[in-house]
């Protein structure tokens, strides 16, 4: 896929902009807070439905206005797509593809395919549990809509188990309505657990591939599924947490409280897990792993597919050494990016190709 045009409208700082982006690699660069995050944001907001950086509808309105509009016109395997986004302060956002209104924002998923790096990203390995599985969803949902439905009915079980939890301390009564949420649970929590497992055993051989390839094969990681519970123990854990779940009014087991772990193969062991990087890693080797988890990210995607995603990355190459620079640019010329730089003096004294560069000031867009 191919995105060939953005048009924004009142968002962020933005009141009018028409970017015509290059196949190749776009280069947003100019000082910091003119404007250049927001326009990978709204790339992102074609592709996911949301702001990744956590931002609600309403803030992603231009200060002063009362609706914004977002139009990104891309091209798969030759055929047309428009995706349009329209944020209302008053209303629920809505979204249309190809001209067609969806009735769920879930609906978007897989339609771009992109795979997002910023700063942020460098500290999943050392961050907690939420962000890891923040990505594994995020991935999951872009490749297999039937997970989107799984995530969707666990998480609103979740609420309802958790609400109800809370209101048993008040009515005891309502004791005998858990075995309907839990129920509930077990189901789209099992769906979850399989696809998550399904998932990681297809990167994991990605990501030490990559990370061999970064150190030189002077290392060898190795990720795995860190699961809460195993589904075949799902149901009997419920039951004998049940009263410590009514002491704190939460839910204590469970794939929402599932972790991606990141291990240094032990080298006399081959194989075998040696070093927790989440806990005992180097910043250096926990960026290197954060990297080839990110570059792992393009190729499962190509794979599953048959697509290059689009590549966002957000001033990620001032946070790299050299070394992996050059891998992260290496993979940068095999498909459509857009990065955004506070300069490209460091970019201009490499060998690597910029097709297009666009300087960013307080909101407006110049092809340089």
């Amino acid at each position: 896929m191919i995105i060939e045009s953005l048009e924004l409208r009142n968002f962020r700082n933005y009141g009018e902009l028409e970017l015509s982006l290059h196949p190749g690699t776009n280069l947003l660069y100019g000082d910091n807070a003119q404007g250049k995050t927001n326009i990978l944001e709204a790339v992102y907001l074609c592709a996911s439905a949301k702001s990744y950086r956590g931002s609600r509808d309403r803030e992603m309105i231009r200060f002063g206005e009362e609706e914004a509009h977002v139009k990104l016109n891309a091209v798969k395997e030759e055929i047309p797509c428009r995706i349009d986004i329209h944020l209302k302060k008053s209303s629920a956002k809505g979204i249309a593809v190809n001209g067609v209104p969806i009735r769920r924002a879930s609906e978007l998923f897989g339609t771009v395919n992109m795979v997002l790096f910023s700063p942020e990203d460098l500290n999943i390995i050392k961050s907690g549990p939420a962000d890891r599985r923040r990505f594994l969803d995020l991935e999951l949902c872009q490749l297999n809509r039937a997970y989107i439905f799984s995530l969707l009915s666990y998480n609103r079980a979740l609420v309802q188990r958790n609400r109800l939890l809370k209101d048993i301390s008040f009515e005891p009564s309502l004791a005998d309505t858990l075995d309907v949420w839990d129920a509930q649970l077990l189901k789209y929590g099992g769906e979850l657990m399989r696809a998550r497992e399904r998932f990681l055993s297809e990167l994991d051989p990605v990501v030490s591939s990559i990370y061999a390839g970064i150190t030189g094969d002077a290392e060898k990681i190795r990720i795995s599924y860190e699961q809460n519970v195993s589904e075949a123990l799902f149901g009997e854990t419920l039951k004998k947490s049940r009263a410590q779940d009514l002491r704190q009014g939460t839910t204590s087991a469970g794939p929402h409280r599932d972790d991606i772990a990141f291990f240094l193969e032990n080298p006399s062991l081959p194989g075998k897990r040696g070093m927790d990087l989440r806990k005992f890693g180097s910043q250096g080797q926990q960026r290197t792993a954060a990297l080839a988890l990110k570059l792992s990210e393009i190729e499962l995607k190509r794979r599953v597919t048959g697509d290059d995603p689009i590549l966002l990355l957000d001033d990620v190459l001032s946070e790299l050494d050299t070394d992996r620079q050059r891998h992260l640019l290496r993979e940068i010329a095999k498909t459509q990016t857009i990065l955004t730089s506070t300069g490209m003096e460091n970019l201009l004294n490499s060998d690597f190709q910029i097709d297009r560069k666009f300087q960013v000031i307080r909101g407006s867009v110049t092809e340089a």
